[in-house]
C-alpha cells in the first residue's frame, strides 16, 4: 500500500514540477526533487527514467550537485521572493506576513549556506 501512495505522490509532484516550468509561481526544482524521493521508494524504473530526463538534469541535478550559475541562483531567489511577496500582499494578517518574511529569510540563508562552499558553474553558451 505504501508503494502505491509513494507512486501517486511522485506522479502528482512530477505534474506540479512540470507545470512549474511554464508557471513562475511553482518551484520546478523542489517538485522534481520530491518526485525523485517518492519514485525512488516506489518504482526504481520510474526513478531511473526521471533522473535521465533532460528536464530533471536541467532543474534538479545542478542543485543536487551544488553547481548552479550565479544567474540561476539569482533567478531562484527572485522567484521565491516574488511568491512570498505575492502571498504577503494577498494575506490580510500581520502575523502571517511576519512569518512569511521569517521563512523567506531563513530559506535564503539556508540555501545560500548549502551552496556556499561549491564553486559557481560557468554560464552555458
Amino acid at each position: 500500500m505504501k508503494k502505491y501512495i509513494y507512486l501517486f505522490l511522485g506522479t502528482f509532484t512530477f505534474g506540479l514540477g512540470t507545470m512549474g516550468i511554464v508557471l513562475p509561481v511553482l518551484p520546478t526544482t523542489v517538485f522534481y526533487l520530491l518526485t525523485g524521493f517518492f519514485w525512488c521508494r516506489s518504482s526504481p524504473k520510474l526513478h531511473a527514467k526521471l533522473v535521465s530526463m533532460p528536464l530533471y538534469q536541467k532543474y534538479a541535478t545542478p542543485f543536487l550537485e551544488k553547481r548552479m550559475t550565479r544567474a540561476a541562483k539569482q533567478r531562484m531567489f527572485g522567484m521565491m521572493g516574488l511568491v512570498f511577496l505575492l502571498s504577503a500582499v494577498l494575506v490580510d494578517h500581520h502575523l502571517i506576513r511576519i512569518l512569511l518574511v521569517i521563512i523567506y529569510v531563513s530559506l535564503v540563508i539556508g540555501i545560500s549556506w548549502y551552496l556556499k562552499k561549491r564553486p559557481t558553474a560557468k554560464p552555458e553558451k
